[in-house]
């Protein structure tokens, strides 16, 4: 279906592969769209519970690739709006969990990409840089907004500004991805979390996404009537009922994910 991303799905798990390892998964303009594209799928597809985000080759995502813009005009803002703006959008608010695959370097809109998603297993060689300022740009796809959540303003500032290499082991410290493991547990690790993912009840992770995402920009009154809105919505899916049914059988639920 794809010329620069590798898309599969089974057993309720859908997994999109970055593909321009010649071009350490580097965005041209085909695989912006392409990603658009894989996560509408996503987003139709009933079955799937949980998505993994990865990189083929020696990185997860460099960014934009410069090579393929040089030497025209173009507006990078309109390139915002159409190719990136879309995906990340995308992302937050898809219903169900996104967990990233990462390793090598992701920088750049690669690192916003990394940032966005709801859950991050890192190698220990892995490394995430916020570049732009290397370039003479600012941070764009949803760095702005991520990073300073994630480290606070001072440590954000930091980055944005020196374009400092972050390792894994200080990403996991300062609260930018979840796991860090060596390079060879890569793989084992990030099984085990979307299996969890997988069987998990997914209408509810969905709701708790959605919570988590408004939490950002409202107050405690606001949320409080979110939660009762969202709560009534779970306390109607066949998840909520099974999980009930479970407790008083004392055996462990099994969800299907409505």
């Amino acid at each position: 279906m794809y010329n620069c991303l590798r898309y599969e799905s089974h057993e309720g798990v859908a997994r999109i592969w970055l593909n321009r390892p010649d071009r350490f998964n580097a965005f041209n303009n085909d695989m912006s769209y392409e990603l658009q594209d894989a996560l509408k799928q996503v987003h139709k597809d009933g079955s799937i519970r949980v998505v993994v985000l990865g990189g083929e080759g020696k990185a997860f995502c460099s960014g934009q690739d410069l090579k393929d813009i040089a030497g025209t005009k173009r507006s990078l803002s309109d390139s915002l709006y159409q190719r990136y703006n879309p995906i990340i959008r995308a992302m937050r608010g898809l219903a169900k969990p996104i967990v990233c695959r990462l390793h090598g370097v992701a920088a750049g809109a690669g690192c916003s990409l990394a940032l966005a998603c709801d859950f991050v297993v890192a190698s220990h060689e892995a490394t995430l840089i916020e570049v732009f300022v290397n370039v003479g740009l600012v941070l764009d796809s949803g760095s702005s907004f991520f990073l300073p959540r994630l480290v606070g303003s001072n440590r954000a500032f930091e980055l944005a500004t020196m374009g400092g290499k972050v390792s894994a082991q200080q990403a996991f410290d300062w609260g930018m991805i979840n796991r860090v493991v060596a390079a060879e547990e890569l793989d084992n690790e990030l099984a085990m979390v979307v299996d969890y993912y997988r069987l998990a009840p997914t209408k509810a992770i969905g709701l708790m996404k959605s919570m988590l995402n408004r939490s950002m920009e409202s107050n405690l009154e606001s949320m409080l009537q979110y939660e009762a809105y969202c709560q009534e919505i779970a306390g109607y899916s066949q998840d909520y009922a099974e999980g009930v049914q479970a407790f008083t059988e004392k055996r462990k639920p099994r969800f299907g994910g409505r």
